[in-house]
């Protein structure tokens, strides 16, 4: 089934685009969302009157992802995470750590744009994470991971006494106890 998409979407294409779907897909996701329009010839005039309004959109579109692949470009991150003494962190750096890490520093990056190399990072030291911008445009930026210094607490103090269930049988349960017990076991 022929469409003409409403919305820009990342798996299927742009505003304005004309798509071959699956009737199902078309019917059951794209047209309740307005993601895009049936193909016909009436749908075909609407978007064609609209053509210059969408290329306007998509030129400013490609102007931000230009400025923003620039300031990312220059941009250098170090994130402090806990890590053990070879260096190995406690946990990773995923794409939504850097994704956090760029808005506290002001750049707008959802996390499903933000592509790295494996699974994320798992040691400390210097990496390169790549943005996926507007069309074919992308940005890299540095990632340095910096470990944390894990305070350990040292026991100066005589080590804890464990107890064994052997323990836990002899000990003595006062008359109260046992008056309860009784009672609730005869009922």
């Amino acid at each position: 089934m022929k469409v003409i998409l409403n919305k820009d979407l990342a798996t299927l294409g742009e505003e304005g685009d004309v798509k071959e779907v699956a009737k199902g897909y078309a019917r059951n996701y794209l047209f309740p969302r307005g993601i895009a329009l049936p193909y016909t010839p009436r749908m075909i005039k609407q978007i064609e009157g609209r053509r210059a309004e969408i290329e306007s959109r998509k030129e400013q579109k490609r102007l931000d992802a230009r400025s923003l692949k620039e300031k990312l470009d220059a941009f250098e991150m170090s994130i402090t995470m806990p890590a053990g003494a070879n260096g190995k962190l406690y946990g990773a750096v995923t794409s939504q750590t850097i994704s956090d890490e760029l808005l506290k520093n002001g750049f707008n990056v959802e996390r499903k744009r933000i592509e790295l190399a494996g699974n994320g990072f798992k040691n400390v030291g210097k990496y390169k994470a790549a943005i996926r911008l507007y069309e074919n445009q992308s940005a890299e930026i540095s990632v340095t991971i910096i470990a944390q210094e894990i305070k350990t607490e040292t026991s100066s103090s005589k080590p804890a006494q464990r107890r064994s269930r052997r323990d836990d049988s002899r000990r003595e349960v006062p008359k109260e106890e046992k008056a309860e017990e009784t009672q609730t076991a005869e009922s």
